[in-house]
């Protein structure tokens, strides 16, 4: 079944592994039993978080059907209205989608049909377009068709690099992603960095940008942050594989205690915690807020913290206790599937327009 997990910069959300329900019933049974109400945050924040971060990390894809307003209040013990305003505010989000007559559904973060099915569709009236002028100039289609061929064996066209802008949660870790997406640009290719409260505070954004990336559960709200026509991607990230390693290697009489930033991810906290190190028993979790977070830190023996809350718990936490950060990456499949294809799409785009702007002069 699906199970959430814990989160730094991106959070964790939920898997799969009970064969024996269907998809629909393994989300609605671990939505509803990830809701932890010994918790000091409202157990609609803890939802919301359950659900922002699933899609964050692609573990609840686009048109993934969700559990119903009833279903999930009922399940998890919760009023009706707290599960209908969460609803309500990740469609408002563009996070989720209401299908009349069918439910409701993961949607794709900006209300499109798709950007693959969009370019397609475009250039399937080009060709059409294309074959109608040869046939008007007296040329057989047979021309236009090795004419095609002969372009598509010279390859991709050079263009210009492109700039993109990562926008995250904190700088630090930021950067971070910023450095695993580099591996993937091309030659002569940048990434800036900044975050959404510095977009927020009306710092300036990067410029001159070709394509934004962000977190996929922030990608409506940066959408409203960019410059307008800037395209902006959103990722899903998965556990480092140096944070899954340390955690692994935990003591198993070790008293673990995790301190986390936001109070909708600290519910996720725990369970991700715990899938990569299943054999330690004693593990507790603090807001980094909380007025007892010194003596909490001084009553473990490994401190495991959010992203950006590095500084707050290394100012308290006793010198001779370890503390290690659960630190994420983007997911190399998301950074394929998704950002290289919006890469390449504007790389088309660019050519295009500059071989037009040649053959105007």
């Amino acid at each position: 079944m699906p199970k959430p997990q814990a989160t730094s910069d991106a959070c964790e959300s939920i898997r799969y592994s009970d064969t024996e329900r269907t998809p629909d019933e393994r989300i609605l049974a671990d939505l509803a039993g990830a809701l932890d109400r010994t918790l000091p945050v409202p157990l609609g924040i803890q939802l919301r978080g359950l659900i922002e971060f699933g899609i964050a990390l692609g573990e609840l894809p686009t048109g993934q059907r969700l559990p119903s307003v009833r279903e999930l209040a009922e399940r998890a013990g919760i009023a009706h209205m707290t599960v209908a305003t969460v609803y309500r505010e990740l469609r408002e989000a563009g996070l989720i989608e209401a299908k009349p007559g069918a439910g409701t559904y993961v949607g794709d973060g900006h209300n499109s049909d798709g950007l693959r099915s969009s370019a397609v569709r475009k250039i399937q009236r080009r060709i059409e377009g294309l074959f109608h002028e040869a046939e008007q100039l007296g040329l057989a289609p047979s021309v236009v068709s090795s004419l095609v061929n002969a372009r598509a064996a010279r390859g991709p066209t050079p263009s210009r690099a492109l700039r993109l802008v990562m926008v995250g949660n904190f700088v630090e870790t930021t950067q971070q992603y910023a450095n695993c997406i580099q591996d993937y640009l091309g030659p002569g290719d940048t990434i800036a960095v900044t975050t959404v409260d510095a977009l927020h505070t009306g710092e300036s954004f990067p410029s001159p940008c070709d394509i934004c990336v962000t977190l996929a559960h922030r990608r409506g709200e940066v959408e409203h942050l960019v410059p307008k026509g800037v395209p902006v991607v959103g990722l899903s990230f998965i556990p480092a594989e140096e944070t899954r390693a340390q955690l692994a290697m935990i003591d198993p009489m070790a008293r673990v205690g995790i301190v986390s930033i936001f109070p909708e991810f600290t519910a996720l906290m725990k369970p991700g915690v715990l899938r990569f190190a299943p054999h330690v028993s004693d593990v507790d979790v603090r807001l980094i807020t909380a007025p007892d977070l010194e003596t909490f830190l001084s009553q473990v023996d490994v401190a495991i913290y959010a992203s950006g809350a590095e500084v707050a718990v290394r100012q308290v936490l006793p010198p001779d206790r370890r503390a290690m950060e659960f630190r994420y990456v983007p997911d190399p499949h998301a950074i394929r599937a998704t950002l290289l294809p919006a890469i390449e799409r504007l790389r088309s785009s660019i050519v295009s327009q500059e071989e037009t702007f040649h053959e105007n002069q």
